[in-house]
């Protein structure tokens, strides 16, 4: 199933993207509104340079199968800019999906990324100093945040076949580069 071979071999991007967030410091209640500032950030420019092309990618065949208008949160993220007083931008980098596949590869590390911010969204909303702290995105999916990364996998899993796995690991480690090298 292509959605655990993408968790294998994502998973050295994942945990630099944890990292690089200070991801350990949410549980142990450190996080500080700084340190979400920058989460928001990066993520909002993952969005910024990613999801118009994801979404036409995949508008045709996968616009139904994945609720790809449930599923939009640039929008989302701009209002937790606005709320935390950042600015926006404009695109900046080149960020290309060359086909179907590739889309489905950086769609997942969004998704992921929606299925662990509700566990940020959780934790944060119990610390101190998140007391206004609106959670757009990572709050997306609220109490469907399971279904809709079940529903994106199952996708994924009865699409995809297994000549096409590198190329959604491309789109994955394309988009996860990008996260990681963006600021």
């Amino acid at each position: 199933m292509v959605s655990e071979y993408l968790k294998q071999n994502t998973a050295d991007y994942h945990d630099a993207a944890e990292k690089l967030f200070n991801s350990e410091k949410i549980f142990n209640k450190t996080f500080t509104l700084e340190d979400y500032k920058k989460i928001i950030h990066t993520n909002y420019l993952m969005l910024l340079h990613s999801e118009d092309q994801i979404f036409s990618r995949l508008s045709g065949t996968y616009a139904e199968k994945l609720q790809l208008d449930d599923r939009k949160k640039l929008a989302l993220i701009e209002k937790d800019l606005e709320s935390l007083s950042l600015k926006s931008q404009s695109v900046s980098h080149d960020l290309e999906f060359n086909n179907v596949h590739e889309a489905l590869g950086a769609m997942y590390v969004i998704e992921g990324s929606t299925l662990g911010g509700n566990v940020i969204a959780k934790q944060l909303s119990k610390t101190e100093g998140f007391d206004e702290v609106t959670f757009n995105f990572f709050g997306c999916y609220q109490e469907n945040t399971g279904p809709m990364w079940k529903n994106f996998k199952e996708v994924l899993d009865t699409e995809v076949t297994e000549e096409n796995y590198n190329e959604v690991l491309s789109g994955a480690r394309k988009l996860y580069m990008f996260l990681l090298n963006v600021n």
